[in-house]
């Protein structure tokens, strides 16, 4: 047979299956606090009805072996007083038949006559008669001590109890039979005055009977004692079930009801005790708990409300802080386009000129021909150059959010380095691009990421006002599925201090008036959308390099606080 062991809230059982099932119920029980008053009553009930039983079948074994001793006192007497006329007459033969005959009736052990001497002159026993009694006998003891008579035993002391030789115990009582005056005066047989005991009379009464009704009486007592004990803590047990087990489950389910969040639950209350106070202050203790998630539920729908609509709010801010940064952005590339135009313009005007001199009727030869061939060419290339940067500024300004597409990363930043490239030949800038090899193909909104990619570029611009290098490079990290991409400038650095609030809207390093301090909020807003980061290095007049992540395949996501955690200033 497999033993098992468990141990559980209640304690470790071994045994079988059966066994420790058994085990952990029983000990389960022994948890409950009906348990617990039921056993404090069952023990009580127990030795307080066995305490009782005992006291009272002793006090009534005393009063009936009181009476039994009343009656023998009484036969005694009796017996005393029948013999009284034929002792003064000396008529021994009358004396042995009263004797024998009131011996003979059933009750009687035994009747005996025994004279100052010690010995019997009379007995219902055949053969005792002329036998002398050992003093220091049991049957004795009453008024022999130490081997002396005394010479007036007290009546208490003239019972005894003691066990005959066939097992079973038997009363006996001695009656001294004293010398009276009509004794000391018959003319049978005198007796001196002083001579005060003339002999005892012993009568005794078998007590097996009397034992053995005490007996069936104490079973009787102690079997009705136990009865009832077993019918009262029936009772108080169901009693106990019904006024303290169930309601104590009741609350206890109730506590776990309202573990679980159901506050609705409540305890019906039918006593006006403790228990039902405590059932009563449980209901208001869920009425109120109730009452308080209702109003904090409410606060937070509210809450979420005003949340939503703050949100909604704040992205069509965003939406147009990002159109005006576009067009503050725009507002910097006009000056760059109004100097890109002017140059081929000047060209194309001049060259125009020119050939409006040349072309005479019938006077071109060839080498003008071939002049104005050439002339033409330079008209076009100008032009073509000017639709060139036209065409990129109108693909800048146009405005699509949210429509990502396959793109490669490479492609968006030669875009981005066209729209400046004026600006670095105006502020002697020298450009590094290591783009790579391979296409950086990126799930993203190609227009989102040159915006940020042109703000950051124009920002370096701005930091080298005299002269420096502008490098960009492209790499892909395997390991993250994404797609790096690092702008370093050499020019004045930030602040140390400044450094952790640079893409926090409004904040600007510039001089009053020089920006507005959105650029670079608006970078991080969107690299946070494409699922990206953006970190920041920079040390004052050596230069910053922001290092931009991009996973490939990003999903757009919402973003409208650009101080929120994500970015890595380090």
């Amino acid at each position: 047979m497999k033993l098992v062991e468990n141990e559980g809230e209640t304690g470790r059982c071994f045994g079988t299956n059966l066994e420790v099932m058994f085990c952990g119920g029983f000990m389960k029980v022994t948890k409950l606090l009906a348990f617990r008053l039921f056993l404090i009553i069952l023990v009580v009930m127990f030795v307080g009805t066995g305490i009782f039983t005992t006291l009272s079948v002793n006090l009534q074994s005393r009063q009936i072996l009181h009476t039994m001793v009343s009656n023998v006192s009484q036969m005694s007497d009796l017996i005393k007083r029948s013999l009284h006329y034929s002792m003064l007459l000396n008529r021994r033969e009358d004396i042995y038949q009263i004797i024998t005959t009131i011996g003979s009736e059933p009750g009687i052990e035994a009747i005996r006559i025994y004279n100052k001497k010690g010995e019997i002159t009379f007995s219902t026993v055949s053969g005792e008669v002329g036998k002398s009694v050992n003093t220091s006998a049991e049957a004795c003891n009453v008024c022999h001590v130490a081997g002396k008579a005394p010479l007036s035993p007290n009546p208490s002391e003239l019972t005894r109890i003691f066990r005959s030789p066939k097992g079973y115990r038997v009363l006996g009582m001695i009656t001294p039979i004293r010398n009276e005056l009509k004794c000391s005066s018959a003319d049978c047989h005198a007796h001196p005055a002083s001579q005060t005991v003339l002999g005892v009379l012993d009568v005794m009464v078998p007590l097996g009977g009397l034992d053995a009704n005490l007996a069936s009486l104490r079973q009787e007592r102690y079997t009705s004692a136990l009865l009832m004990v077993i019918v009262v803590a029936g009772l108080a047990g169901v009693f106990i079930w019904l006024m303290v087990n169930i309601p104590v489950r009741k609350l206890t389910l109730g506590t776990q009801e309202i573990m679980k969040g159901n506050l609705d639950y409540r305890i019906s209350v039918r006593t006006n005790d403790e228990i039902g106070q405590l059932a009563e202050s449980f209901n208001r203790m869920g009425e109120e708990l109730k009452r308080a998630r209702d109003e904090l539920t409410q606060w937070a729908q509210t809450l979420e409300q005003r949340v939503d609509e703050k949100t909604e709010q704040l992205r069509r801010a965003q939406v147009n802080i990002i159109q005006m940064e576009k067009m503050a952005s725009l507002g910097k590339l006009a000056a760059t386009v109004a100097h890109e135009l002017n140059n081929p313009l000047e060209g194309v005007l001049t060259y125009a000129r020119l050939l409006k001199k040349k072309i005479r009727p019938g006077e071109l030869s060839p080498e003008q021909v071939s002049e104005i061939v050439e002339v033409l060419s330079i008209i076009s290339d100008e032009t073509a150059r000017c639709g060139s940067i036209v065409k990129n500024l109108l693909l800048f300004s146009r405005q699509r959010v949210g429509e990502f597409s396959e793109e490669d990363l490479r492609a968006i930043v030669e875009r981005s380095v066209k729209l400046i490239e004026h600006h670095l030949k105006m502020h002697n800038i020298k450009l590094e691009l290591d783009l790579g090899n391979q296409p950086a193909v990126l799930l993203c909104d190609p227009y989102q990421i040159e915006q940020a990619l042109l703000a950051l570029e124009i920002n370096a611009v701005e930091a080298m006002p005299e002269g420096g290098v502008l490098s960009i490079s492209i790499n892909s990290v395997p390991e993250l599925e994404a797609v790096r991409l690092k702008i370093s400038d050499t020019g004045i650095g930030i602040r140390e201090e400044d450094i952790p609030h640079i893409f926090e809207p409004f904040f600007t390093t510039k001089k009053e008036g020089k920006g507005t301090g959105l650029g670079l909020s608006i970078v991080y807003g969107i690299i946070e959308r494409h699922g990206g980061s953006i970190a920041v290095q920079s040390r004052l007049h050596e230069g910053t390099t922001f290092t931009i992540t991009l996973p490939c395949n990003s999903r757009p996501t919402e973003g409208i606080d650009s101080t929120s955690k994500g970015k890595n200033v380090d």
